[in-house]
């Protein structure tokens, strides 16, 4: 928020609902209460991608199924029948240790170059984006610099359309972004290896990427980052137990008068 206003520029509220299952009004609700108590500012600003906010992207599939289609006509995806799971079971796929990395998925697995380009919609199956052999991605991030990640080591063909008929979030975010004129996309560190797959999405639709700031991640007094996984406390939990927006904004030691 304080970096668009330094730089002049606005700050865009879109809910990313795409997952009908999790998504629901009373949850994106409830998170724009919580987001306008903790002090965040956003401009619905006129005609941005098409349209006014605030953006929901369960209202722009269009937009992804024209993605899709070009990356499937330019053969930058595949089909794919293997699921999450059974590229984690795989015993070539190596795992890391880092909870925002998924194995790699085996490259064995590929069907040849130009297979699904027949396909008139990506029906009920999953697609892969096909990453390049022996490739460093390599961007500048505001906040840490230089950064770098190694294809098929570091993470390997990806997710872009899921069987479900639901855009995967590397495409959606890549789309959306490119049709709002988002210039700077500010967002968590557990994401940076998210940024190296976008930037080939970028290339492969001819699109122009923003520029990347990735924040340090709230944690507890454990060195634990709070997410729902670890039972961490939300922002409504937060805001019950007394805190307000400037003790959760001034430093870490917060979570001490919590405990005691």
């Amino acid at each position: 928020m304080e970096r668009a206003k330094e730089a002049g520029g606005q700050l865009v509220y879109r809910e990313e609902d795409l997952d009908p299952q999790r998504c629901r009004k009373e949850f994106a609700d409830g998170s724009i209460e919580d987001l306008r108590w903790f002090g965040c500012e956003w401009q619905e600003g006129p005609d941005i991608g098409g349209g006014h906010g605030p953006y929901r992207q369960s209202e722009r599939s269009d937009r992804f199924l024209q993605a899709w289609e070009q990356l499937k006509d330019n053969g930058s995806i595949y089909p794919c029948d293997k699921s999450r799971k059974d590229v984690a079971r795989a015993a070539q796929a190596p795992h890391s240790e880092d909870e925002s990395a998924e194995p790699i998925y085996p490259e064995a697995w590929r069907p040849p170059p130009g297979v699904g380009r027949e396909a008139k919609s990506p029906g009920t199956r999953n697609w892969r984006f096909r990453v390049s052999e022996n490739r460093t991605i390599k961007f500048d991030d505001a906040r840490l610099g230089p950064c770098a990640f190694e294809s098929l080591h570091d993470f390997g063909d990806f997710l872009v359309w899921r069987k479900d008929g639901v855009p995967a979030y590397e495409l959606a975010v890549v789309v959306d972004d490119a049709a709002m004129g988002i210039t700077e996309v500010v967002r968590g560190e557990d994401l940076l290896i998210s940024t190296a797959r976008q930037l080939l999405l970028y290339e492969a639709l001819g699109l122009k990427p923003p520029n990347f700031y990735h924040t340090p991640l709230l944690c507890d007094t454990g060195g634990q980052r709070l997410a729902k996984r670890n039972r961490s406390l939300t922002l409504r939990e937060l805001r019950a137990a007394g805190q307000t927006p400037a003790d959760l904004r001034r430093s870490d030691d917060w979570w001490s008068g919590l405990e005691e």
